[in-house]
């Protein structure tokens, strides 16, 4: 947490790790709300600063702003999720630089499929957390109980559902960090105000026919990716 030396508090620096086939708004959706913040350096990582990373469909790359070496030992971590975050689990770096990270952080946090790293790095045994819900099983797998809340907090871990809801759990973050006020300071400045024209943004509100329409539509989205 934050610590205050005089009329100048230290430095928070948050650290999001890029991997090949992340879902641009599970990193950047935390990102607009954090980097508001005075105090609060947002950097992006991967294996080498300077890194072109790639999104999911390869219409869009994030820059990684430090490498996992230049960067061991962040207060936060939000790990994002994506159709590669089932083969980011398998990234001996990432996962090193994962587990490592966590001993320090003050907060380690994922959005989405991100929260299956933090559950093959052995965080997540035993505690509920969430994930997009085409992820429960694989969650599950690594010891977790996957439950629907969109925000889960234990101690430090953080999870989120899915893309969206990460701008829930950075606003979240903000409280923890700055106070509520903030929090809803940084709300307003971002005009955070969600009034989705259908109410089926959860399993529980779309009825099972929608469910498994959009499982279909979700395996022809995973299966059309290019290649590299």
């Amino acid at each position: 947490m934050a610590q205050a030396t005089g009329d100048v508090e230290r430095e928070i620096v948050v650290a999001i790790p890029l991997f090949h086939r992340f879902t641009a708004l599970d990193a950047v959706g935390p990102y607009e709300a954090l980097h508001m913040i005075p105090g609060v350096t947002v950097r992006f990582v991967s294996v080498r600063e300077g890194e072109a990373v790639t999104a999911d469909i390869g219409q869009l790359q994030l820059i990684s702003t430090a490498s996992f070496t230049d960067l061991p030992n962040p207060h936060i971590i939000v790990v994002p999720g994506g159709p590669g975050a089932f083969t980011a689990v398998n990234d001996a770096a990432l996962m090193d630089w994962l587990k490592k990270a966590h001993i320090t952080s003050t907060y380690t946090t994922s959005v989405c499929t991100g929260a299956l790293a933090l559950g093959a790095a052995g965080l997540l045994e035993g505690l509920t957390a969430t994930t997009h819900w085409e992820a429960y099983a694989d969650l599950a797998a690594y010891g977790a109980i996957p439950t629907e809340t969109r925000v889960i907090q234990h101690g430090k871990i953080i999870t989120s559902a899915g893309i969206s809801s990460g701008i829930d759990m950075a606003l979240h973050l903000i409280t923890l960090l700055k106070g509520e006020e903030v929090a809803k300071m940084v709300q307003l400045l971002i005009e955070y105000d969600p009034q989705p024209p259908y109410d089926v943004g959860a399993p529980s509100k779309a009825g099972q026919e929608l469910v498994e329409k959009t499982r279909q539509f979700s395996e022809y989205f995973i299966n059309t990716l290019p290649a590299n």
